[in-house]
């Protein structure tokens, strides 16, 4: 069992998605940086579907009640197992008793811990994410315990990895959505030439962005959106959805992010400076 001693500031359980209900509105949901958490998951030859925790900028205190392996990866926000420094993208045997326990945010906003087998708690509607309106709970609270496999023994065939640090990469390949046309010569100037910054609106259903590019009129039935769609609304104001967001919306649907870029800009904070390439 694994314990919540303190849950951080937002961690919640995540795996790759639900898919095949968002004609019922039901989001993917699933891990906002997938890269991150497929990495761990095969570093423990795990499914790569297997349940971990999405650590939000503030990481929690968890006490291992037997012994198994796990894998950090995503941010980098000084993880210590029993006060000793620990690295990410590395196989760390645990210990009955261990404390997993977290500090400064070094970069990133998002981290994931993978334990061997994944976490064993209910599948819902195919998926273990957690998302309120279908899971009754949107993230961890104190005292919470997790079920997962104890593990005495394990060989893996990679112990870690060299991960490249993205960090500090702040170009965003997008697509063209389906109302791309709609945009003037001077609403695209300013789309690719100019740097934009993550607002204090920003979580796991949507990133608002904080420039504003010049307004429009154009009218449109409400339409299907997927993760990584930028919406325009008529006030110029750029809302790129993420992993929990509506299955539909209303405003035009002007580019579509990758779904790196879409692992990238999960690891951005309020502030933080983006920019858009076309591909």
């Amino acid at each position: 069992m694994l314990k919540v001693l303190k849950s951080g500031f937002f961690t919640s359980i995540q795996d790759l998605g639900r898919f095949g209900y968002r004609d019922m509105g039901v989001p993917v949901s699933g891990a906002m940086d997938t890269e991150a958490v497929k990495k761990a998951n095969q570093l423990l030859e795990n499914a790569l579907d297997a349940a971990a925790l999405e650590i939000t900028m503030t990481g929690p205190t968890l006490l291992f009640e037997a012994p198994t392996f796990i894998c950090l990866s995503g941010a980098n926000i000084s993880p210590t197992l029993n006060n000793e420094p620990v690295s990410q993208y590395q196989v760390l045997k645990i210990g009955k008793g261990d404390i997993l326990s977290y500090g400064k945010m070094e970069n990133g906003f998002r981290s994931y811990l993978a334990i061997k087998g994944g976490l064993e708690t209910p599948v819902v509607l195919g998926s273990r994410s957690q998302y309120i309106p279908i899971t009754q709970k949107k993230c961890l609270k104190d005292g919470d315990e997790l079920r997962y496999e104890e593990t005495v023994a394990f060989e893996p065939a990679l112990s870690g990895l060299k991960v490249e640090n993205k960090f500090q990469q702040n170009e965003l390949e997008v697509f063209r959505g389906p109302e791309f046309s709609i945009l003037s010569d001077s609403q695209l100037a300013t789309l690719f030439a100019q740097p934009f910054t993550v607002s204090e609106k920003n979580n796991r259903m949507a990133y608002q962005l904080a420039e504003l590019l010049p307004g429009h009129k154009y009218s449109m039935l409400t339409s299907g959106t997927l993760p990584g769609t930028v919406q325009f609304t008529p006030a110029g104001r750029l809302i790129i959805l993420m992993k929990d967001g509506q299955t539909t919306g209303g405003y035009p649907r002007v580019l579509q992010l990758s779904e790196e870029a879409i692992g990238l800009l999960a690891q951005r904070k309020f502030g933080d400076s983006i920019s858009f390439k076309l591909i």
